[in-house]
């Protein structure tokens, strides 16, 4: 019994610990929802431990201990594509951002030049 004990107090920390950092605007609520969701899941099993074991014979694995290592790999997996997919869109839009900035840099210089002799010719007739 200590050990779902342990689980479910680890558990606590987890969630706390993802509120704040949602309260401190470090992690975003989209990302969040996923720990949570998992950690809510944990209570569940933990409180309820039989609900393991009516899971892994509804599903045909033979130890429900397996079940659960199953899932949380799949999770785990499901988690890294998902921030591939978040990483993968970030570089575009800083590729993006970089090219538009670029440009802007080349009109900034090309309109600085062309304009500019004419700027300092009428300063420098000017005596005075």
């Amino acid at each position: 019994m200590s050990g779902y004990v342990f689980a479910l107090a680890l558990t606590v920390i987890v969630l706390v610990m993802l509120f704040l950092l949602m309260r401190r605007r470090r992690m975003r609520e989209k990302y969040a929802a996923v720990w949570i969701v998992l950690a809510l899941a944990v209570v569940v099993l933990g409180v309820f431990p039989r609900l393991a074991v009516w899971l892994a014979a509804l599903v045909g694995v033979e130890t429900p201990v397996n079940l659960v290592f199953a899932v949380a790999f799949v999770v785990l997996l499901l988690v890294c594509i998902q921030l591939s997919v978040e990483v993968s869109g970030l570089e575009e839009e800083t590729r993006t951002i970089a090219e538009e900035l670029s440009l802007l840099r080349f009109e900034v210089e090309h309109h600085v030049e062309a304009s500019g002799p004419t700027r300092e010719a009428s300063s420098s007739s000017d005596p005075a």
